[in-house]
């Protein structure tokens, strides 16, 4: 939809009715310190439509990486085949809509998406319950979090993994920071998985939050790790970035956990330069009333006939404010729609295959690497992305790869400085085994 402009006798009948004899008279309410002044005299002046449209792919053009490039970088964000149904299907004015449906006699068809979204992903998560999302994977962990400590009531720790996404460790931060609660960060062992050895000594703990796959590929062992958080008398979150992996490994909730969310943007959702995302979330049904988030439910009418409902809205804002649990107040529909129909597309046999797809080609690429000198730097099994470490300097074969229009892996040093040099590479289906080869021919032993 392009953007069309009051005109000037539009804007002067407005002000009539308001009673304003300028625009600026509707801002005089507020203090002179408040306004801004002379900033905007800093603006460009503006472009027409076409003028705009060619600035901004001379700005395109100047970048090194396009949407000719293959990209060999997970940390988060994904690329994956969209199947044409989910493209087409989206497309539909049925469903493109980004607002959470409040009247459901006029919105049957959208809240019975997002139920099917909730139904599907509870299955894959392995949880009793799941919302009708969330903004992204790192909102949802901190809302996890403060969800434990809702639950645990008087406790006042929580603890994350150091490897979980720096990202997402960040906004869990900066929820907690003007808050009395204390967050501990737990190290990760040389094996790539969550030391968890150090949690007998921390006192009054709500939650433990871990990723699995974590930020470096490694696959946790959420079985074990549960045991060990549930000993301590705390709740066990599973966090996760790549939620394809659990179309081959066993679900969170088949080990444990009590809270699971992530992101879901392998589901159907391009990159588009890092968003939008879609925060996925889940519980068991003893902690649903502290969900925070949006449900769908389904109920019956008079007549008997089935129907979908926002439901358990007393957790939420707008009703019961002073015991309300959840702030969040809109959901990424058109997200969410959209991961719905990409777990229908697949199925749960496609979901295996896929997955297994992913794990294939990032095992090959690590053996062909591994013949060139490199080493995995973690011996816990990973999934589609690890950490590898190169006999020699990488960043000359990396400028000689980007040439080639293939981004290979990432340094971890801006996150982890003491792994400076290590490079973290992510395979999805869609690198060939012709790119693969081309990187490890670049390596030298």
């Amino acid at each position: 939809m392009r953007y069309l402009p009051h005109t000037q006798e539009e804007i002067s009948a407005m002000l009539q009715v308001t009673g304003n004899s300028s625009l600026e008279d509707l801002f005089a309410t507020i203090p002179d310190t408040c306004r801004m002044s002379d900033q905007w005299e800093q603006l460009p002046e503006a472009l027409s439509e076409w003028e705009l449209d060619s600035h901004i792919q001379a700005l395109a053009d100047t970048m090194e990486v396009d949407q000719r490039a293959t990209v060999l970088i997970g940390a988060g964000s994904y690329h994956h085949h969209i199947p044409a149904t989910v493209k087409a299907l989206m497309s539909r004015s049925e469903f493109l809509t980004a607002y959470t449906p409040y009247q459901p006699e006029m919105a049957q068809g959208t809240l019975q998406g997002i139920f099917e979204y909730q139904t599907l992903s509870a299955r894959l998560l392995g949880m009793d319950v799941v919302n009708a999302s969330m903004y992204d994977g790192a909102s949802a962990l901190a809302e996890a979090m403060l969800m434990g400590l809702r639950v645990a009531k008087k406790k006042r720790r929580v603890a994350i993994s150091q490897a979980v996404h720096p990202h997402y460790r960040e906004v869990v931060r900066a929820y907690l920071r003007p808050t009395p609660y204390e967050l501990v960060e737990l190290p990760h062992g040389t094996d790539g998985r969550t030391d968890l050895s150090s949690l007998a000594e921390i006192e009054d703990l709500a939650a433990v939050a871990i990723q699995s796959p974590n930020f470096f590929g490694v696959i946790e062992d959420l079985g074990t790790a549960g045991e060990e958080i549930h000993g301590q008398g705390a709740l066990f979150i599973t966090a996760f970035s790549e939620p394809l992996a659990y179309g081959l490994l066993k679900n969170p909730g088949a080990c444990g956990a009590d809270i699971v969310c992530g992101e879901g943007q392998s589901f159907g959702l391009s990159r588009s330069f890092g968003g939008p995302g879609l925060g996925m979330f889940g519980c068991r049904q003893p902690f649903t009333r502290n969900l925070p988030g949006r449900l769908v439910g389904e109920t019956r009418d008079l007549d008997g006939k089935r129907g979908y409902v926002l439901t358990l809205a007393t957790r939420e804002q707008h009703i019961r404010r002073d015991k309300a649990t959840s702030n969040i107040c809109s959901n990424q529909g058109i997200c969410a729609m959209t991961a719905g129909m990409y777990m229908a597309s697949l199925g749960g046999t496609g979901l295996q295959e896929l997955a297994r797809l992913n794990y294939d080609k990032s095992h090959y690429l690590m053996a062909a690497l591994q013949e060139r000198g490199a080493r995995c730097c973690f011996s816990a099994p990973f999934f589609n992305e690890f950490v590898v470490e190169f006999p020699t300097e990488f960043k000359a074969a990396h400028q000689r790869l980007l040439a080639k229009n293939i981004v290979a892996g990432i340094d971890l040093g801006r996150w982890y400085p003491e792994m400076s040099g290590r490079y973290l590479f992510g395979v999805t289906e869609t690198v060939s085994r012709e790119v693969m080869d081309t990187i490890a021919n670049e390596v030298q032993s």
